[in-house]
């Protein structure tokens, strides 16, 4: 199911946009938007045409439709120790949309937000969209460590949210309980909003295990949104799918109506609420065979980047990218030039744009493709030095 034969390189090369497979010359390899190549389940898939088959795709519920709203908290709850209810969900159209009305929602113009640096670009953008300004908190890039000391020195009156991203991108760490709940005590003492970005949250290797915020505290509970999406774990980020949870019933109703969710302004396509709910209650057998060949991928990847003097790789806990460090005194920027133009591989900076200024001196290298092309690819980036 995830061997180099089951990939369809044909319609990768119609599909795959976002800096993937439809958008290079042919003879390049695209090792960079974190999207898998191989295709969806068959369960997802046979999921969609039953529920086309009667031919109506009516209005569903604004908030989101019973099934996918139980499905997502069931999810949570047995494989993330949450205690959402299916009301606690509001379906949304994808995880990047989540953490952009979030932060609308609690920042007003000059309010700030604290950030992790480096982390993924949609944290910044989306609050600099909402209006708010950026505090950027230091993170270890090979180890996804937090400067508790500085994160505490960057709260004034100003600051209304702290926004995380576990498992952490680039770095692939998984936060424990009580990292989270030290920020959460951080967040109590100054009354701070936390959102928790939990896209990756499936993705975690060797059955280490994943605690979604809200449950570290009753604080956490109290005054925090997770987003969450199905792109990464189930290869359907076509559909645009997501879902914000909150275990706050009136906060997350306030939420819904300030959100535009209330009349026909917002709202998700229910094909594509159906092709999650399906995913988590039929793919899981794929998932789980999905996961393990990313596991091996990780090890591939660490493996063959630890015996090049090129880059020197971390040991992602989670997700399906590695960002080791480069070593031959290239820009990150540079790097991934020499790499696209002597290599023909794609990768992604470290660069400022991508990660913030801490991402500086590293790339990004996404592994869920088949392990033929997955070290092809670096050994034409090791080769091409």
């Amino acid at each position: 199911m995830f061997t180099h034969q089951d990939i369809n390189f044909e319609a990768l090369k119609r599909k795959a946009y976002n800096g993937r497979w439809a958008t290079l010359e042919d003879g390049i390899i695209p090792l960079t938007a974190a999207d898998p190549d191989f295709r969806m389940s068959s369960e997802i898939e046979q999921g969609i045409i039953d529920y086309i088959k009667d031919g109506y795709l009516s209005y569903g519920p604004f908030s989101g439709i019973p099934e996918f709203k139980k499905s997502v908290a069931n999810h949570f709850n047995t494989e993330k120790n949450g205690s959402f209810t299916p009301e606690n969900v509001l379906a949304i159209n994808s995880a990047a949309q989540g953490m952009f009305l979030v932060a609308k929602y609690v920042l007003g113009p000059g309010d700030e937000a604290i950030i992790f640096d480096p982390v993924d670009f949609l944290f910044k953008k989306t609050v600099e969209a909402a209006g708010g300004n950026i505090k950027l908190c230091s993170v270890d890039s090979k180890t996804g460590e937090i400067d508790f000391e500085m994160l505490t020195s960057l709260i004034s009156s100003k600051t209304k949210l702290i926004s995380i991203c576990n498992p952490h991108n680039p770095v692939g760490r998984v936060y424990s309980k009580e990292v989270l709940k030290k920020i959460s005590e951080i967040a109590e003492v100054h009354d701070l909003w936390v959102m928790s970005d939990e896209i990756w949250s499936d993705i975690v290797f060797d059955k280490k295990e994943f605690n979604t915020y809200s449950s570290v505290s009753e604080a956490a509970k109290k005054k925090s949104f997770t987003v969450f999406g199905f792109s990464k774990s189930f290869g359907i980020a076509g559909l645009r799918i997501g879902a914000v949870l909150c275990n706050d019933q009136e906060l997350l109703e306030d939420f819904t109506e300030k959100s535009q969710f209330n009349s026909t302004i917002e709202g998700v396509s229910t094909l594509s609420q159906i092709a999650a709910s399906v995913a988590i209650e039929k793919a899981k057998p794929w998932f789980n065979d999905f996961l393990t060949h990313l596991q091996h991928n990780r090890d591939l990847a660490y493996s063959i980047l630890s015996n090049s003097d090129i880059l020197t790789p971390n040991l992602p806990e989670a997700t399906f990218v590695i960002f080791p460090k480069i070593e031959n005194g290239f820009s990150s920027d540079a790097f991934t030039q020499h790499v696209l133009k002597e290599a023909k591989v794609a990768i992604v900076p470290g660069s400022e744009r991508w990660f913030g200024k801490g991402a500086e001196g590293h790339v990004r290298i996404c592994f869920s493709t088949s392990k033929e092309i997955l070290e092809e690819g670096l050994n034409r980036i090791i080769k091409s030095f």
